[in-house]
């Protein structure tokens, strides 16, 4: 949870607005609370000392950011979110034009979700992995992705000559990686710079 503590002579729009500002999100998830009082020697003026709370749900309100993107498209769509795991965001869309929102490639889903990242990750203090998926999309290409390495590893140990996969996103090289992690004849690794990185899987060395 991002929060600060300052000083300020009353709790009005204008600490709300301060407080905003220094925590870098909108006003509308902050809340303020004193912390203590303070008095001048003669008691004539005070102070506060002011602890400002984001108040941000990361399922609740990046389903509201979601929404808010989609209607901005015209697209009236189903939108659930759960965690799966520690700091593991899953949110799924449903809609029907389920394709205009994957994109060739998955680019549209892409471009979503380091959207839906970027914003959760504003208002939190620890790094949150966020996915999107779309029509089950993931779970698909996830399928594809499985019988791809397996393929290709059967390949490399038949040959012993390593293979270079295609450019792929971090959660595609990352199914390939967890696919072929108990292979013991094959080992993979991730080379090349963002956004062209791809996944090398080469024999093992014994």
């Amino acid at each position: 949870m991002k929060k600060i503590q300052f000083e300020a002579k009353a709790l009005n729009d204008q600490t709300l607005t301060y407080a905003a500002q220094e925590l870098r999100v909108n006003k509308e998830f902050v809340e303020l609370n004193i912390i203590e009082e303070k008095k001048s020697l003669l008691g004539l003026n005070k102070s506060y000392i002011v602890e400002a709370i984001v108040d941000f749900n990361v399922i609740n309100d990046g389903i509201e950011y979601i929404k808010k993107l989609l209607e901005n498209m015209e697209i009236e769509a189903v939108i659930e979110g759960k965690l799966t795991g520690d700091r593991h965001l899953m949110f799924s869309i449903e809609a029907k034009e389920n394709p205009i929102l994957i994109g060739k490639n998955g680019k549209t889903l892409e471009a979503i979700q380091s959207l839906v990242k970027n914003y959760i990750n504003l208002y939190t203090d620890e790094f949150y992995i966020v996915l999107i998926d779309i029509g089950g999309y993931k779970d698909q290409r996830k399928k594809q992705l499985e019988i791809l390495a397996t393929k290709t590893a059967m390949d490399v140990v038949k040959t012993k000559v390593a293979t270079k996969l295609g450019r792929m996103n971090a959660y595609e090289r990352r199914v390939i990686h967890t696919k072929l992690s108990d292979w013991r004849d094959v080992a993979t690794v991730s080379e090349g710079e963002e956004p062209n990185r791809y996944v090398v899987i080469k024999p093992s060395k014994k």
